[in-house]
């Protein structure tokens, strides 16, 4: 997968798995990652579906509507991708943070879905529901920050509180905060996401 890896300077701090929204790249989110935890190795990652020229990480039947089998598919590329990287640039396997907008978010939510212990956490933006009707893996040990907009029109918020329900009942800590805007990333939920994250690392 075309991707942008950064070394960070603190040895013991959480790698960031960067995921871009549609139409996005690698670059999209780095300030982002730095923003939220300046001393993490950053590893950033290009979706591998072009939709109409723009990429994402699976592909959607309708807005909104989400092709199960491919998203599937991906989300064990996603994976196997991250496997191959922590071994490619020695970071700790076991201590990725994914911070994913949108579409992002949304095949971020979905390693949480399927794989037991793919994310030590993760920071959604703009999350969708993966997928319905499956038996989660225990994410007990999990912690989920969830930035979502009132006025979303593209993710409801009835679509984070369902999240956030389904995360929380596999045994997740779901934190989730709501800005009065739509689908835009502001830097008011990024700041949020911030302090959140310098809780969690303490």
């Amino acid at each position: 997968m075309k991707h942008i890896f950064q070394q960070g300077q603190d040895p013991n701090a959480p790698t960031l798995l960067l995921l871009h929204g549609t139409g996005g790249t690698e670059q999209d989110l780095l300030g982002i990652g730095k923003m939220i935890s300046e001393g993490s190795s950053l590893l950033s990652v290009r979706g591998n579906v072009l939709e109409n020229g723009m990429p994402r990480f699976f592909r959607r039947l309708a807005e909104g509507v989400f092709d199960e089998e491919d998203l599937i598919f991906r989300t064990e590329e996603l994976k196997q991708f991250l496997d191959d990287s922590a071994q490619e640039y020695q970071f700790d396997r076991n201590n990725v943070i994914a911070v994913g907008y949108s579409n992002g978010a949304n095949i971020a939510g979905s390693l949480l879905f399927h794989f037991q212990d793919s994310l030590k956490g993760a920071i959604l933006f703009h999350p969708m529901v993966p997928r319905r009707g499956i038996d989660l893996p225990d994410l007990s040990d999990i912690n989920v920050f969830i930035g979502a907009g009132k006025n979303d029109p593209l993710c409801p918020p009835e679509e984070s509180e369902e999240l956030t329900e389904i995360l929380q009942t596999a045994g997740a800590d779901v934190q989730i905060h709501w800005e009065n805007h739509g689908h835009q990333l502001t830097i008011g939920e990024v700041e949020k996401s911030a302090e959140w994250f310098k809780k969690l690392s303490k």
